[in-house]
């Protein structure tokens, strides 16, 4: 009976103990419910926030736009009042800094990795110096070229970037990684793109139909941009070009100028226009 009586109360202690770890999971359960609800109502106030934030920012870009009266004012106006903007800009100038800081063994050691290794699909910054990919980057859509820099532009002046005629709802991607300066419409522009790839550069794509990133995101190369139209954009540059086909203007400029791109595109075809005789 004794030896009974005590299996018995050891079962109880363990009924007990059971209760208690129950009630410890079960208040653990609730508190967990209780912190996982504020992270979700925290991340919808964020995120109304953010959304609020960009709906601003987004309003004062097109307004800086409306009141640009050229590319290079519109990026200085840009990366000046818009602070995702700003954040990019710092980014990539604190970027070229450290490059700046290490030796020259140094340099040539990222510039081999840079080379030889598969970059980071996570990357928040530019894998590789934009001033080294020449040759390398791979036009931001299917398509032939139309006007070369240098060339006529339809309004008695040369053209300070290159035309590219695409498929009707061509999807324009990255040609490098960066950051998006500026996303929207810009006066005979139609929709255009300014990518920061750092180094002192910044890629103007323009001509398309539909964007679909926001100023300050940083992208990858090969990263969906935009879509081109069925038809070219009437702006003053495609007045003169012989097709109706959607037309995509592309524009790299160098601490604030005009560069010609050709020397970075792998294209076979860069060399010569259409229009060549």
């Amino acid at each position: 009976l004794v030896a009974d009586l005590k299996a018995l109360s050891d079962i109880r202690a363990g009924i007990d103990k059971q209760r208690e770890d129950l009630t410890a999971a079960m208040t653990a359960n609730v508190e967990e419910e209780r912190r996982m609800s504020m992270l979700v109502a925290e991340k919808e106030k964020l995120r109304q926030s953010s959304a609020s934030e960009l709906a601003a920012e987004q309003r004062k870009a097109q307004e800086l736009a409306s009141q640009a009266t050229n590319l290079q004012g519109l990026i200085g106006s840009l990366e000046s009042q818009i602070s995702s903007v700003r954040e990019a800009a710092e980014a990539a100038r604190a970027q070229e800094e450290e490059r700046r800081r290490m030796s020259d063994a140094e340099r040539e050691a990222a510039r081999e990795l840079a080379r030889n290794a598969v970059p980071d699909k996570n990357r928040i910054a530019p894998a590789y110096v934009f001033s080294e990919l020449r040759n390398k980057l791979a036009y931001p859509a299917a398509g032939s070229l139309l006007r070369k820099f240098g060339d006529a532009d339809g309004t008695g002046h040369s053209l300070q970037g290159i035309m590219l005629e695409t498929n009707p709802g061509a999807l324009v991607t990255a040609p490098s990684d960066g950051w998006i300066v500026y996303a929207g419409n810009f006066r005979s522009y139609g929709q255009m793109i300014i990518l920061n790839p750092g180094d002192g550069y910044h890629v103007v794509l323009a001509g398309m139909e539909k964007v679909s990133v926001q100023p300050g995101q940083f992208v990858v190369a090969g990263e969906p941009l935009a879509t081109m139209g069925a038809k070219r954009v009437a702006s003053a540059a495609a007045l003169a070009l012989e097709t109706d086909r959607p037309t995509l203007y592309i524009e790299f400029r160098k601490d604030g100028k005009p560069v010609d791109s050709r020397p970075w595109w792998t294209a076979a075809e860069v060399g010569k226009a259409r229009n060549d005789t």
